[in-house]
């Protein structure tokens, strides 16, 4: 495979705080992103973009049962297919706008993820999707739809669904035959369509899957060289939100897991992108990035945000 990079950005990216997740504040965003993507493309390398789901998938939810009298409402991974499509649309749209007269081939591919039906997650569920409500809206929804709720990083409260492990991405093949032949592909959005193996069949299952780590199991799978995990920051911190906090530009992986194991980052917010950086470098990667959108191509150069890497030997920057 070409030197490739697979960049996870979040749903929060596309629906910011204080927005109300209309069409035209997506557009302006995914925009944005893709300007920020369009550094990598004149550097030869592959690119293929995960995208979050989150605000969008529960958003759409909400949708579904309240429509319920007049439609029947779709199950969950139904509506994480649709909700790629919507993504994959508005990304792709934007990279073959964004790029300066470049002629970018995007193309958005449906993707399936195959889980565990045996996952832990699925009688825990920790992933927040939808809109914030206050405390008191959010126990009486939860009340009256059945719902497990959850406060998300101090923001409000959010419906929590089952988020299980990804084991293995089905169109991983294809995604990988796509970046070859030079298109930049939009693949497992919002982590994939969560299915089972089932006798042989794969069957939905409800469900929505951690982009990063989805991100980073389809990194590992077609041998991607570098993985780029987009979030709001431009660094990581130790100790944040804290008088003693202070930004990381290199930490190895084994310091990465010390960090992990003793409460640096938390599961709701920075824990799954330092995981799903070291699950990648542990599998043969040569360097995960975590930093914002703006600053994607100098960090891949070494030149911002926090490169994560296997050892403290020097590390030759992805280029």
């Amino acid at each position: 495979m070409k030197q490739t990079v697979v960049l996870a950005l979040g749903g929060n990216a596309l629906t910011r705080a204080g927005q109300a997740g209309t069409y035209e504040d997506q557009q302006v965003n995914a925009l944005a992103m893709a300007r920020a993507i369009c550094g990598l493309l004149g550097d030869g390398r592959g690119v293929v973009v995960v995208h979050g789901n989150g605000p969008q998938v529960g958003a759409l939810a909400l949708q579904q049962e309240e429509g319920a009298a007049f439609v029947p409402p779709q199950p969950l991974f139904a509506l994480d297919a649709m909700t790629q499509g919507q993504i994959g649309s508005l990304l792709g749209l934007s990279l073959r706008n964004a790029c300066a007269g470049r002629a970018v081939r995007a193309v958005s591919l449906v993707t399936h993820v195959v889980v565990d039906p045996a996952d832990s997650a699925f009688a825990h569920p920790t992933k927040p999707i939808g809109p914030f409500f206050s405390p008191r809206q959010a126990h009486a929804l939860a009340t009256r739809r059945g719902w497990t709720v959850g406060e998300d990083a101090g923001r409000g409260y959010r419906r929590l669904v089952a988020s299980p492990e990804p084991q293995a991405i089905v169109e991983a093949d294809a995604i990988r035959s796509l970046a070859d032949a030079g298109f930049v592909v939009v693949a497992a959005g919002g982590g994939g369509i969560p299915v089972r193996v089932d006798q042989g069949r794969l069957t939905g299952v409800d469900a929505v899957v951690d982009k990063d780590l989805a991100a980073q199991r389809l990194a590992s799978v077609t041998e991607a060289d570098a993985l780029v995990l987009v979030t709001d920051v431009d660094h990581v911190a130790l100790d944040f939100g804290t008088a003693s906090e202070r930004t990381v530009e290199t930490m190895t992986a084994d310091e990465a897991e010390r960090h992990l194991r003793d409460g640096q980052f938390p599961p709701g917010s920075m824990g799954p992108k330092i995981t799903a950086a070291v699950r990648f470098l542990r599998a043969g990667g040569k360097v995960a990035v975590v930093t914002s959108a703006p600053y994607v191509h100098a960090a891949l150069q070494g030149g911002h945000g926090t490169r994560i890497v296997l050892s403290r030997a020097p590390a030759e920057a992805v280029r």
